[in-house]
């Protein structure tokens, strides 16, 4: 299968991906965990990225353009029941970066949600949970004093400005606090081990 051919499947992988996501979050069922029509969706697309990875290697802009390339960072960064794809994935997208191939910013996101799963602290802010008060806020993240400075590092904007966009967001999709905190908490826990993210 030629380069071509991989772009177009990524880039069709990616926009079903959106397209699902959307309807859910209409329904208000996107929300309630996580959903298994969602989560069948990542996986089915986790499998299409491996075999992209085994054919042609990080797929980056230089094979599949900017279109393909951004297709297949999405399908990476969604594919949070593949621990093995997604750690891969960093490897990879590290190696590509100093070559142009692939950019820091998505890197630093990717990082910080392998880091969140793993049940590490973060090191740019972009994961976010909800807190104990019902606001999304960041996950655990190392050396807060500097963190303004790391994020500028690889083009994010300043902490306060995410927190209130990720907010905005929130609300503007119909996303709350859940009822049982406590509860989802412990359900995440529950599926990281059985995927693989915790030992």
């Amino acid at each position: 299968m030629d380069e071509i051919v991989w772009k177009e499947r990524l880039i069709a992988a990616a926009r079903r991906d959106f397209e699902t996501r959307a309807r859910l979050a209409r329904s208000g069922e996107l929300f309630q965990g996580y959903h298994p029509e969602m989560e069948a969706v990542h996986a089915e697309n986790a499998a299409l990225l491996a075999q992209a990875f085994d054919a042609i290697g990080w797929p980056g802009r230089d094979k599949i353009d900017d279109e393909g390339a951004a297709a297949a960072f999405i399908i990476l960064q969604h594919a949070i029941g593949h621990p093995h794809l997604q750690r891969r994935g960093l490897a990879m997208m590290l190696d590509a970066i100093p070559h142009g191939h692939a950019n820091a910013l998505d890197a630093a996101y990717l990082a910080d949600r392998i880091a969140t799963f793993e049940g590490r602290a973060q090191t740019f802010a972009t994961q976010f949970d909800w807190d104990a008060n019902g606001q999304l806020s960041p996950s655990p993240t190392h050396d807060l004093d500097t963190l303004d400075e790391r994020r500028a590092s690889v083009g994010l904007p300043p902490i306060a400005d995410a927190i209130a966009e990720m907010r905005a967001r929130a609300a503007s999709q119909g996303d709350v606090a859940p009822a049982d905190l406590a509860q989802r908490r412990a359900d995440f826990e529950a599926w990281a081990h059985r995927v693989g993210w915790r030992a």
